[in-house]
């Protein structure tokens, strides 16, 4: 579809924004649509009180995937979202998501100014909805928020959270630019899919399996990390006995408690900050605890102490192979201290499981991995600092369940799943990969 809306003009810059002043001429005494679920804010919010909000209640799922829905409170039941006191010919916000979620796109684009974009499959695409007018997008604002987390949205002009349909939880984050305020909203499905049907290596199941240490996921944005682990907690909570905690910032996937007992902390909404509640959680007699993004130095003293007593803990980190992840810890410390650290990384480390997506030749996405397992031979070159022998080792430890990105890349090839284009694009040694491509290696 091409979008026929012309391009706004942009002007210079405007004067700060006042979205308040905005909303009251577009919309007057409009009445607001209800919201399934308010967001909770990040730790930034942390000073400030968080409104207080429905929380979904997952129901049980069926045999290989969880199914989770929310069960909706009093006040869902007032109202549902509807599209009351939006402009002729705008859509609301439910309806421009479940399209969405329907089509399987993982992002959409929204902003004043601008007509509504999807990323369908790691593609930007446009639509054939309307330009979204001030009074449009203070709307779609109220279907998911409520009144203080806009009053804090007026003041930061940022907003990160989450909320849920019947049908999909949706991650958000609100932000101001220069036509005007925008957002950008990640589509989660309700359902888990397991690691069978993200077909996934089985070296992820096997880790699952230790009972102390650290698993790093690693990644860029968009490389699916959040469903990859998810699919693990969610392995670990049909098949065993353990408490898990997870803190997260904001929640994704929702974990029922099934053999293992599952606590979610949403930063903002259940802890005012991250690192406090890491630290509460070797506190609460923990066996699993998902810290999300390993962010400082701190984050990482303490998942490395969890590590070490006896926790298993998982992780995740920006970077794009599993030797990245090693150095990019170390990086975060000062030169005098990055041995003692590399022999506490040595000892504490299970794996690092790093992903990345491609195109398939049927128009879907595949994940390939560039997979680390802390071996005593690893562990040994992690303490001299010996990161080209590392990925030596790796490319020939397929036994221990380790591959490199070529690797996993060519058997994609080999399956027919992706082009050779396609594996030379992805390939961060591409002269390799195009060898054995031929044959050569």
């Amino acid at each position: 579809m091409t979008d026929q809306q012309p391009s706004p003009r942009i002007a210079p810059a405007p004067p700060p924004l006042n979205i308040a002043s905005r909303a009251a001429s577009a919309q007057g005494n409009q009445s607001r649509p209800a919201q399934p679920r308010a967001m909770a804010p990040r730790s930034s919010q942390a000073g400030a009180a968080v409104a207080s909000r429905p929380r979904p209640v997952p129901t049980t799922g069926q045999n290989s995937a969880t199914n989770v829905q929310a069960k909706p409170s009093a006040n869902q039941h007032q109202k549902k979202p509807h599209s009351i006191g939006l402009p002729p010919g705008q859509s609301s916000l439910e309806s421009i998501v479940r399209e969405a979620f329907e089509k399987g796109v993982s992002d959409i684009h929204l902003g004043v100014g601008e007509t509504p974009r999807f990323r369908s499959r790691g593609e930007m695409e446009p639509t054939q909805y309307p330009l979204t007018d001030h009074a449009t997008f203070n709307c779609w604002l109220k279907e998911v928020m409520s009144d203080e987390e806009i009053r804090r949205f007026r003041e930061e002009l940022e907003f990160d959270g989450a909320t849920q349909y019947e049908f999909s939880r949706v991650r958000i984050n609100v932000f101001d630019s220069l036509l005007g305020p925008a957002m950008v909203l990640r589509i989660i499905p309700l359902k888990i899919l397991t690691l069978e049907e993200l077909r996934l290596p089985g070296i992820l199941k096997d880790v699952c399996h230790y009972h102390k240490g650290l698993i790093l996921v690693t990644g860029p944005t968009g490389s699916g990390k959040s469903t990859s682990m998810a699919a693990m907690i969610d392995y670990m909570n049909k098949d065993m006995a353990r408490h898990i905690i997870t803190i997260e910032d904001p929640i994704e996937f929702i974990h029922q408690s099934r053999k293992s007992l599952v606590k979610q902390r949403e930063v903002g909404m259940h802890t005012r900050k991250f690192d406090r509640a890491l630290k509460a959680a070797l506190r609460e007699d923990p066996d699993v605890i998902l810290i999300g993004e390993m962010r400082d130095r701190e984050t990482v003293n303490t998942a490395l102490k969890a590590a070490q007593t006896g926790h298993l803990v998982m992780g995740t980190l920006h970077t794009n192979s599993a030797v990245k992840t090693i150095e990019r810890i170390l990086n975060l410390y000062n030169p005098e201290e990055q041995a003692p650290m590399r022999v506490a990384i040595s000892e504490a480390l299970v794996g690092v499981i790093s992903q990345g997506l491609c195109r398939t030749t049927d128009g879907k996405r595949a994940a390939f991995h560039d997979i680390l397992i802390n071996t005593e031979s690893i562990k040994d070159y992690i303490l001299k600092g010996k990161y080209e022998e590392i990925e030596q080792l790796m490319a020939a430890s397929e036994f221990d369940g380790m591959v490199t990105v070529n690797k996993s890349l060519f058997a994609l090839y080999q399956e027919g799943r992706i082009t050779e284009e396609t594996a030379l694009e992805k390939s961060p040694t591409p002269n390799e990969i195009a060898m054995m491509l031929r044959g050569r290696i």
